[in-house]
């Protein structure tokens, strides 16, 4: 019997001799040399400790600040994308904040429905079967009047991931999603981007492809598909697990001993 034809892979991030600057100074290099490419429905890690440059790494990546060298294409166009006539290009990828950077005058809903008014000019009347819909799914309808002060770190970085996902990109970029969390949200965040890798309801059951950063990585094994460090302004693309552990001690073992509750 003849086999079905495979499903050809889609780059959906290459980067070409990518150097990154520093958020804070425009002028300090904390990457380079950053030859990467990610393809549809991956699921990726980038290991590093804190001042690592991982954060600004992964700003770059959304398009928050420009490649300070190299080149850097997000579905075939260039980045960092600015102007409106591509802007449907930007909008296929989403991007989590660590701490979630909510706005503290309106409310979770109102936060949440943000892309929607903004995006698609919709009213927060239109937009709330989207909203409920999220909020339900991430278990924050309890807090949705409350505004983010109200609520703690655990709950704050859950709101900054529903409002990344209402325009429902397809590439999902987050920053430290296990950072400061307690076990019971940490066991949360682990099984929601499992389910966001595999395809999520919310997502209408397509895969979403996933980078994320993080200063341990034991939390990821059996989780993401590749991982890479970041380490003394030094890119290493790492592979799958088996290839990460068998990498070089020095590179790794900070990662890898990291203090941490033990995860049932």
């Amino acid at each position: 019997m003849e086999q079905p034809a495979a499903k050809p892979e889609v780059t959906v991030i290459r980067m070409e001799r990518v150097a990154v600057s520093s958020m804070q100074d425009p002028e300090t290099v904390v990457a380079e040399d950053i030859n990467w490419t990610v393809q549809a429905g991956a699921y990726w890690v980038i290991g590093g400790l804190q001042g690592s440059g991982k954060s600004d790494f992964l700003m770059m990546t959304g398009g928050v600040i420009p490649p300070l060298r190299g080149r850097y294409r997000l579905f075939g166009e260039e980045m960092p994308i600015f102007d409106d006539a591509r802007l449907q290009v930007r909008l296929r990828l989403g991007l989590v904040f660590d701490g979630g950077q909510l706005f503290n005058h309106l409310t979770v809903r109102e936060n949440v429905a943000l892309p929607l008014r903004y995006h698609r000019n919709l009213t927060q009347a239109q937009a709330e079967p989207e909203v409920r819909a999220v909020l339900e799914a991430m278990d924050l309808m309890p807090w949705a009047d409350s505004t983010p002060g109200a609520l703690g770190r655990n709950w704050q970085k859950r709101v900054g991931m529903a409002r990344a996902l209402m325009l429902k990109p397809e590439v999902l970029l987050v920053d430290n999603p296990l950072g400061g969390l307690d076990l019971r949200h940490m066991q949360w965040w682990l099984g929601f981007l499992g389910q966001l890798s595999k395809g999520h309801g919310l997502m209408g059951g397509r895969p979403v492809t996933l980078v994320l950063t993080t200063a341990d990585l034991r939390p990821w094994k059996g989780r993401a598909h590749q991982f890479a460090v970041l380490k003394d302004r030094r890119w290493t693309l790492l592979g799958n697990w088996e290839q990460l552990e068998a990498a070089s001690g020095e590179l790794v073992q900070e990662l890898l001993t990291v203090e941490q509750t033990k995860m049932e």
